[in-house]
């Protein structure tokens, strides 16, 4: 995430600039990429497809078309619809535009379209980089794409999609390496970040960029709910993605995690009921891992309500769905056992929540986990 740094998704250069340097696409172009551009975020990668192929085939020196192409494997891969062969054509697709954008540099340096696309692939490109753990690799692209960056913002200072860029490098760069302290050497030689500048710039390219919105949205969702544990932010950003996107898991996912933080709890069952239903009706993207957590969320709902007989009967479902997709005890299958653990002391059943608790102090400690389970083995919860 840290090396998604440059103009990701559908950054364009400013309808003024592009006037004067892709005459012949500004409408055009801008139309059917905005067609494109809606059809990967509602998982229609299909139509999506058709559209891409068409901006290719009417423009096979641009790069825009060949970018968002790979877009689709991209969410593709968001959506967890990945296997070997996406990777590859995402990568594959990664490269043309890298070529395809060069070609126009060599005769026009300062080409704003060119540049763009091409600080956007090497931003992609380590970012995937960086989720396979070849920090060396997504650190190089990072350290590329940041210097073209900069050029972008020499030749159209004045554009709000930019702040996408910008505002991804501000916020990463200094939030992760605090995080995780085994990042500080791959970050050492690249330039400092500032939080809340970064927070800052990805504000105001959520509501004024005119290509970058949605991605910029993305992150600070993640931002505010992950890192700054700010749910009440989050939930802003979170819900304008799921009402413009509806068939998006990601975005409903989100959506839902914050209304538990949040509430109403009925809402937010409500919402995880969907996204179950959704599961079984076997919705692109709707996959185990979405109805496991839904399981586990609408557990919880019933939990809060008191109606604990059908809150454990969702958990057991959890409980046995972790065991299908984890080879080691995740996080799903740590929380689900807790609340097991909680259910029985609220029943009266403490010689079943003692097994509860032990078993999860037999588990790698995963958010306090451990700390939760002696607390609860010293006194019942309740």
């Amino acid at each position: 995430m840290m090396y998604r740094i440059v103009l990701v998704a559908l950054t364009l250069a400013s309808p003024l600039t592009l006037r004067a340097q892709w005459v012949a696409m500004t409408s055009e172009a801008d139309s059917l990429m905005q067609l494109g551009s809606r059809h990967v975020y509602n998982v229609e990668f299909d139509q999506a497809q058709a559209v891409f192929n068409d901006v290719i085939r009417r423009y096979p020196e641009h790069p825009a078309g060949y970018f968002l192409d790979a877009m689709i494997e991209w969410w593709r891969m968001t959506i967890g619809q990945t296997s070997p062969a996406v990777e590859a054509r995402f990568l594959k697709k990664l490269e043309k535009v890298i070529e395809v954008s060069d070609a126009n540099l060599v005769a026009r340096p300062k080409d704003i379209a060119s540049l763009f696309f091409k600080g956007g692939a090497l931003g992609y490109r380590g970012r995937y980089n960086a989720t396979r753990n070849n920090m060396l690799s997504a650190a190089e692209d990072g350290r590329i794409a940041l210097g073209i960056l900069n050029d972008c913002q020499k030749i159209a200072p004045g554009n709000h999609d930019i702040l996408l860029g910008t505002g991804l490098y501000n916020y990463w760069a200094a939030v992760l390496p605090e995080k995780f302290p085994a990042l500080k050497p791959v970050m050492i030689f690249l330039p400092k970040g500032d939080k809340i500048i970064g927070l800052a710039q990805l504000k105001a390219a959520a509501r004024q960029a005119r290509y970058a919105s949605v991605e910029a949205k993305v992150v600070l969702v993640q931002a505010y709910f992950d890192f700054e544990k700010n749910a009440l932010e989050a939930i802003e950003f979170a819900r304008d993605l799921h009402t413009q996107y509806p068939r998006n898991p990601a975005f409903q996912r989100a959506y839902g995690r914050c209304l538990v933080s949040l509430g109403p709890i009925d809402s937010a069952a409500v919402l995880w009921r969907d996204v179950l239903n959704r599961c079984l009706d076997k919705w692109p993207g709707y996959n185990r891992n979405a109805a496991r957590e839904a399981l586990y969320y609408i557990g919880v709902s019933l939990m809060i309500r008191g109606d604990l007989d059908k809150a454990l009967t969702y958990f057991y479902k959890c409980d046995e769905a972790c065991r299908k997709i984890d080879e080691d005890a995740s996080g799903f299958i740590i929380k689900t056992n807790l609340k097991v653990g909680q259910i029985y002391d609220m029943q009266g059943k403490r010689d079943l929540a003692v097994k509860q608790y032990k078993k999860l102090l037999s588990w790698s400690d995963n958010n306090g986990s451990h700390a939760e389970a002696q607390r609860y083995l010293a006194n019942p919860y309740r």
